[in-house]
């Protein structure tokens, strides 16, 4: 369909509103899902985060690897489990997953920002103690309403975010792009899931906006019924979801993240669409936004 140079233009002054709101605020972006398999939607996403750079948005890029980590741990013999959304880590995997993390997906994301003449850094939490980490334990939600505690490895959780490291960056004009990989206090490393790790630097840096790229359209009070499809949720609609198994597998991390960027500082947090061209843009820029916010 082509648009007509008035429609173009019609467009742009729509979206002049949001482009002022933004200009000058920091936004987290949790790059995951088919959005980094595809290459299509991969360029896409880097031309949305191209144009936030452009229009004064600054952008902090925390990327995940799943599909990837799994993939090479298959080359390596090694079954992929998970507990509650999380993988089981073992010491080997954990080195897998730092080399397919730092190695192979940052590299790429800084080197396809870098040929859009967006100066991009790559880091992982090892830079400059950017990301301090401990052991997590998995969490499993009985259907009683008790819980459990599970120990999975070398699977960390945030203690402290470098602020100043990211502040100096962005003043500088780079935009950063973050491999979830945490160090701790005894220089272990530990794989941290990335929706966590977005959340807790969208937390420590008072970002406007956490956006999380996932592969579904959002939150649903029941995911057989599209029907049920939920544009908005409150903090306790979310955690009441989670304690009745309505919210359950890989969809908790994502909503434990929106819960804690909200608690520790960032004004608003979305699950969207990574599937939909575009949906950086069609999130910030259009009046009817796309996926599940989750507000205070």
């Amino acid at each position: 369909m082509e648009f007509s140079a008035e429609m173009k233009a019609s467009i742009l002054v729509d979206a002049l509103p949001y482009i002022q709101n933004f200009y000058g605020k920091t936004i987290v972006i949790k790059y995951g899902g088919n959005a980094m398999v595809n290459d299509d939607l991969k360029n896409k996403v880097m031309h949305d985060i191209v144009l936030m750079k452009y229009v004064g948005i600054r952008p902090i890029i925390v990327h995940g690897g799943g599909p990837d980590i799994t993939g090479f741990l298959k080359k390596f013999g090694k079954e992929s489990r998970f507990v509650s959304g999380l993988r089981v880590t073992d010491k080997e995997t954990v080195q897998i997953a730092e080399m397919v993390l730092v190695g192979k997906i940052n590299s790429e994301i800084v080197s396809r920002l870098n040929k859009l003449s967006v100066n991009a850094v790559g880091l992982s939490g090892k830079d400059a103690k950017l990301i301090i980490a401990k052991k997590k334990m998995a969490v499993i939600h009985n259907m009683d309403g008790s819980s459990e505690k599970i120990d999975i490895g070398f699977v960390g959780e945030v203690e402290t975010i470098n602020t100043e490291l990211l502040n100096d960056l962005l003043d500088q004009n780079y935009v950063p792009v973050i491999a979830p990989i945490g160090t701790g206090s005894d220089d272990s490393s530990y794989n941290i899931n990335a929706d966590y790790v977005a959340a807790e630097i969208a937390g420590a840096m008072h970002a406007e906006k956490l956006l999380l790229l996932t592969d579904i359209e959002g939150i649903y009070h029941d995911y057989n019924d599209k029907n049920t499809f939920l544009s908005t949720l409150t903090q306790k609609q979310v955690k009441d979801m989670i304690a009745k198994g309505e919210i359950s597998g890989g969809m908790i991390p994502k909503v434990e993240a929106c819960l804690c960027a909200l608690e520790k500082g960032t004004g608003k947090t979305s699950i969207i669409d990574g599937r939909q061209a575009h949906s950086l843009i069609l999130e910030l820029f259009t009046s009817q936004g796309i996926g599940t916010q989750v507000i205070r």
